[in-house]
């Protein structure tokens, strides 16, 4: 094989190892969306946060609108723009022209020759605790704009607007899950376009410790040393030591951890027993499993076994 064919190899799979990690957190934190509003909004119109701190999500469906998020962006939504927020902020949105009469939310085929704004919005729930670590690393508000660059959301953006406007059985669940996209989808775009930006998430796109990585997902319980992990990088010791903590803010010990113990909370709520768990986690001790796990999540295994959170 010569250079150009290795380069092209080393490429590849490096993109391989990216998605396997990465997917393997998505997957972990068993994201679900519950819509709240999917309508158009005519009449001199004005809406404000659904609930500060949720994690929740607007698309625009037709039209624009004005959106104010004080301290923090203001600007013009346009059709297909879609607006997340890790956690809510105070925000308002109003119609981007000046319409009379009052304030109504009408179904598509009611409101289409009614001039106004349609608007998709949702609430994001993840069952899994980690979901902190994933949400803190994103910007206050994540904006991506419906172009020509972003395909997914043009595909995704038709599907749901074609949903929208039917009133047949299963709409609802089909339009909850073609947000779950939308939420997956955008991630993805982010750390395309920002990934020195990401803080821990950055290790999903640094090619080198993104093969680290996905070897520790895969094998959580293997007796990880700094050596061992380093040399699935292929670097020393030291260089994989100061790039990942360069990268992402956290020791490799620290990832290592973390990980283990999300891997831990999912064995548990699906029914482990706590030795088991610890052994599948790289612990050989139930008792310094489990204070480590009390350390990251302030309650016992036994409790999240028993409750099944």
């Amino acid at each position: 094989m010569n250079a150009e064919n290795n380069e092209k190899h080393a490429s590849s799979s490096n993109v391989d190892t990216f998605s396997d990690a990465f997917s393997d957190v998505l997957r972990m934190l068993r994201l679900t969306v519950e819509l709240y509003h999917n309508a158009k909004i005519c009449g001199n119109w004005m809406i404000r946060e659904n609930q500060v701190g949720a994690t929740c999500f607007h698309l625009v469906t037709e039209g624009e609108c004005c959106m104010d998020v004080p301290g923090y962006w203001e600007g013009r939504l346009h059709f297909g723009d879609l607006v997340i927020f890790p956690h809510e902020l105070p925000h308002r949105i109003t119609s981007a022209q000046q319409l009379t009469g009052p304030q109504r939310h009408l179904d598509y085929q009611s409101a289409r020759h009614i001039q106004g704004t349609g608007l998709l919005c949702g609430e994001m729930f993840f069952q899994h605790k980690g979901s902190r670590y994933l949400l803190d690393a994103l910007p206050p508000v994540l904006i991506i704009r419906h172009s020509a660059e972003n395909a997914w959301l043009s595909s995704l953006l038709g599907m749901i607007v074609a949903e929208s406007r039917q009133t047949r059985a299963a709409s609802k669940v089909l339009l909850d899950k073609l947000s779950e996209l939308l939420f997956i989808h955008a991630l993805a775009q982010h750390l395309a376009d920002k990934p020195n930006e990401l803080g821990v998430l950055s290790v999903y796109t640094h090619p080198r410790l993104a093969k680290a990585l996905n070897a520790i997902h895969q094998h959580p319980e293997k007796a990880w040393t700094l050596e061992l992990m380093a040399a699935e990088a292929a670097l020393s010791r030291t260089a994989f030591a100061e790039t990942f903590k360069a990268v992402s803010g956290w020791t490799p010990g620290s990832y290592l951890t973390w990980w283990r113990m999300q891997v831990a909370w999912s064995l548990l709520v699906q029914g482990e027993s706590v030795i088991e768990t610890a052994y599948k986690v790289g612990y050989q001790s139930e008792s310094a499993f489990s204070r480590v796990f009390k350390m990251e999540f302030q309650v016992t295994p036994g409790m999240v076994r028993r409750a099944g959170l």
